[in-house]
């Protein structure tokens, strides 16, 4: 008797376990393809005539994008002031952007000489939007994923980041060709080191190291955030990276710079509710109504 209750349990707990693996792989893998296609698109985007501030403005659009999705799908409602901050970071990024684009103006004379390239072009701003809307999407199923099996953000890191390895087989030929590349740069040495290393291999595992420390944070803070949020912390990391590149490139901060930096500061006031615009809303309306009286 016990032998065929242990056969019986054996065999349940088999099942059961079966079932929520397969389950649980389905979502990885619904959650990893997505993953996948928007890191490649917005790679392979650069291969077609999109140069880097227009890149930047494309993916400073992502707070709007999340926040229409999160009203479409999650049927969210958000303040008024909340609506008007993330216009506001977003309008501010497109200006910092556009101020320190100089190679918007090498693609506009580009575009006026050759209809191929401005095919290419149109091909690469689809690829970005269809970017756009996916990554936005992919936060959005982050956040149910989570709310539905639990806060595991080192697992969801790893699955996301390790299952894709194998599709990048498909793309063996380029990784190659950029090996060689890396190889061939000038060699960098180090007082810690009896040998010099190739320039490029040792910048790759800086951005690396620095970027596991970003994507391990950002994995932690989407188990503790929504994703208009997470959005928001990612959105004014690239606007404080802009400031930098700004600095550190010794470009000229411009009146356009100060305006796009003062828009994001208070759409990030805004949004974090320090500056509570429904209260002044209320308070000069209301100011305006006793005069009017």
């Amino acid at each position: 008797m016990h032998i065929i209750v242990a056969v019986v349990f054996t065999w349940l707990g088999c099942l059961v376990n079966g079932v929520f693996l397969e389950t649980l792989i389905k979502e990885y893998g619904i959650l990893v393809a997505m993953f996948f296609v928007v890191s490649v698109i917005n790679n392979y985007a650069l291969y077609f005539n999109i140069r880097m501030p227009l890149h930047l403005i494309f993916r400073s659009g992502s707070l709007v994008a999340n926040m229409a999705l999160s009203i479409l799908m999650l049927k969210r409602r958000y303040t008024l002031s909340r609506y008007i901050s993330v216009l506001m970071i977003t309008c501010g990024i497109i200006l910092c952007t556009l101020a320190s684009g100089k190679q918007l103006k090498e693609e506009e004379e580009m575009l006026h000489h050759d209809w191929y390239q401005v095919l290419r072009w149109y091909a690469g701003i689809a690829m970005l939007s269809v970017s756009l809307l996916l990554a936005a999407r992919m936060g959005i199923y982050q956040e149910v994923f989570y709310a539905k099996y639990g806060k595991i953000p080192r697992e969801s890191l790893f699955y996301t980041h390790a299952l894709p390895l194998p599709a990048f087989a498909f793309f063996a030929s380029d990784i190659y060709s950029h090996v060689l590349i890396f190889n061939q740069s000038e060699p960098l040495t180090m007082s810690f080191l009896p040998f010099s290393l190739p320039k490029f291999w040792v910048y790759l595992v800086a951005v690396l190291a620095s970027q596991y420390v970003c994507i391990r944070s950002v994995y932690r803070l989407t188990t503790e955030c929504t994703s208009l949020t997470v959005t928001l912390v990612v959105t004014l990391r690239k606007f404080i990276s802009l400031i930098v590149s700004v600095y550190y490139f010794q470009n000229t901060f411009t009146i356009m710079h100060w305006m796009g930096a003062a828009m994001v500061f208070i759409g990030t006031l805004l949004y974090v509710d320090i500056i509570k615009f429904e209260s002044l809303w209320n308070r000069s309306t209301g100011e305006s109504k006793s005069k009017l009286e």
